[in-house]
């Protein structure tokens, strides 16, 4: 018998557990348009009460609870204030600008901080009509494209009380916030607190099949209520899949230490592997960035741009991503030690083999 799949694409690769397929099937249901689904209206509640905000709105989408945050915080013609490598500005397709008709302006840092002289530096407070104004800064926590690091607390900090004394709006993309709390140790809602509105991604590392929440004052959750009408994200019965986000913050969240207990075994041993490497230090939770040598046979790049040895890995059995400049292994539920232990052997015999 062959060995299983080992999938290391994503976190959103998660399948609902034996468990969570359970409380699917006898969750109550109700038309959550007309705002009377009770399995929704419950995890919208959980979802507040966890991130330390008056209200939540469940969404299809992080992209979408990152949208409607864009859209509730800014008019047509505003600029927001971003890391050059964030979620919403490089993997949105460009909604900030098509749905909210808002510029970002890039800020940039090897760790997902904003410095704070780049931030004081873009900002845009002027009657002169060359300018577009600031009225929205966002951050990232935990930060992707940093290597899935956990932003530096008096760095958001800093951000967002600059921000308070300008009249500036922040949100929080926290697709992965219970990856930064269970890391950092700091609760969601504190992480959250100084930001005006958060997201919270169900669908990756809590393990739930669909859905995203996004939380924050009474008044922006409802102005944003109408744009998830407005995009197409109003559902219907879909306390189905609501009820799955109730089970996955009472049962998935401290699980995720071992993801990130795993995620660290795996970037070790990777670089340990002559002709891989991995930047250590930015191995903080579940995300694993690495490169290989460009001298070596299996850094050759397939005709999608990916080094070799992405094909080549899953041909054995193991599948990750990867572009021309790196490649990511990403830790979750639905991958123990032996699947871990089996990844590093795979990827040593190749390099080994050439």
């Amino acid at each position: 018998m062959s060995n299983p799949i080992i999938d290391l694409r994503s976190d959103t690769v998660t399948r609902p557990t034996a468990q969570m397929r359970e409380v699917m099937a006898s969750a109550p249901v109700g038309d959550d348009v007309f705002r009377d689904d009770p399995s929704i209206l419950e995890l919208e509640r959980r979802a507040a009460d966890l991130l330390g905000k008056e209200e939540a709105l469940y969404v299809p989408s992080g992209t979408m609870a990152n949208q409607l945050a864009v859209r509730s915080h800014t008019r047509s013609g505003d600029e927001l204030i971003a890391h050059a490598g964030c979620h919403i500005l490089n993997y949105e397709s460009g909604g900030a600008a098509s749905l909210a008709g808002v510029t970002i302006r890039p800020v940039t840092s090897t760790d997902g901080t904003l410095p704070l002289d780049q931030v004081r530096g873009l900002i845009h407070q002027t009657d002169d009509p060359h300018y577009a104004p600031t009225t929205l800064i966002c951050m990232e926590n935990t930060h992707n494209g940093a290597g899935g690091r956990i932003v530096d607390e008096a760095n958001w900090k800093a951000v967002t009380a600059l921000a308070k004394e300008r009249g500036i709006a922040t949100h929080l993309d926290g697709a992965r916030l219970m990856n930064a709390a269970v890391g950092s140790g700091v609760s969601a809602s504190a992480l959250a607190a100084p930001f005006d509105t958060v997201s919270l991604c169900l669908s990756k590392g809590l393990g739930a099949p669909v859905g995203s929440l996004l939380a924050g004052p009474r008044d922006t959750v409802a102005l944003a209520y109408r744009f998830r009408k407005m995009y197409g994200g109003g559902m219907r019965q879909a306390g189905i899949l609501a009820a799955a986000g109730v089970h996955a913050l009472e049962h998935h969240v401290n699980r995720l230490a071992d993801d990130h207990r795993r995620a660290r075994t795996l970037a070790e041993s990777f670089d340990a592997i002559d002709g891989l490497r991995v930047n250590l230090e930015s191995v903080q939770t579940n995300l694993v960035y690495f490169d290989i040598d460009a001298a070596h046979p299996l850094a050759t790049p397939d005709p999608g741009g990916a080094p070799a040895l992405v094909r080549r890995l899953a041909e054995s059995g193991v599948w990750i991503t990867g572009g021309a400049h790196r490649m990511r292994a990403v830790t979750h539920l639905d991958v123990d030690d032996e699947g871990v232990a089996r990844t590093i052997e795979v990827a040593r015999a190749l390099m080994m083999a050439g």
